[in-house]
């Protein structure tokens, strides 16, 4: 394994750009990494529906790198934190409904592999896949690159969120702020509605809703579980009352 330095964002690589016929150069740019070798980042694309090699091995080693990477931001940022403290902030940021987040910013769901069945179930939008696929391809960089070189990638997606933190609310959960801001301001609680549970047993994917009557707010979450997929729709009813009220 060697390490090296990323390649600078505007780096053209012509093999990634072509590799079965998909385009990969605004995933690169926002990485502000290009690959040496590109079935290393094709395997971290590739769902494991399509057979194998797949990513599950990448996404294995990309977690662990991940969560230290991120641990690190965080200790240097806030250097009063406890360590209970630092452990609920990291989950911020390392949990599947953020990993989704970050796959979306990267768009990522375009350029996931999937089988056959998969796809026409609609994998390229299941928040889990899209989670899993950014944590293959930090494990893939670290393959490929080393320590240095994915921690600077790390370092460039998520800094700017790290800035934005609010220590003091940041260790609860989407839902509970929203809870907590609503009764502050007296207004009913939210009310979260199941409009659609998709796909096999164990596999199933949520789709709820968030209603907020007296703000007029309604908002859709989706996970593979009830409880994430209302999480996300309780992430999104904040936002919006935050900006609104």
């Amino acid at each position: 394994m060697t390490s090296s330095r990323p390649v600078a964002r505007n780096t053209k690589n012509k093999q990634i750009k072509t590799l079965k016929g998909r385009d990969y150069t605004v995933l690169l740019q926002k990485l502000g990494y290009a690959f040496k070798q590109p079935d290393l980042l094709r395997e971290a694309l590739t769902h494991r529906s399509l057979g194998f090699p797949n990513n599950e091995r990448f996404e294995f080693l990309g977690d662990s790198v991940l969560n230290c990477a991120v641990s690190t931001l965080l200790f240097k940022r806030f250097p009063s934190l406890a360590e209970g403290d630092l452990t609920r902030l990291r989950a911020n940021f390392v949990n599947q409904q953020a990993l989704h987040r970050l796959a979306s910013t990267l768009g990522i769901g375009e350029l996931i592999l999937l089988g056959e069945g998969e796809r026409k179930s609609g994998g390229h939008h299941r928040p889990s896949i899209l989670a899993n696929a950014v944590e293959a391809i930090i494990g893939a960089i670290y393959l490929e690159s080393g320590f240095t070189a994915v921690e600077q990638v790390i370092v460039a997606l998520y800094e700017p969120l790290i800035r934005q933190l609010d220590p003091d609310t940041s260790g609860k959960d989407s839902k509970t702020l929203l809870q907590e801001y609503l009764q502050s301001r007296k207004i009913a609680l939210p009310e979260y509605n199941v409009l659609l549970a998709q796909g096999d047993p164990h596999a199933q994917v949520f789709h709820v809703e968030c209603v907020i009557p007296g703000f007029g707010i309604r908002t859709r979450g989706e996970g593979t579980s009830r409880r994430r997929a209302e999480q996300e729709a309780a992430r999104q009813a904040y936002e919006l009352a935050i900006v609104r009220h």
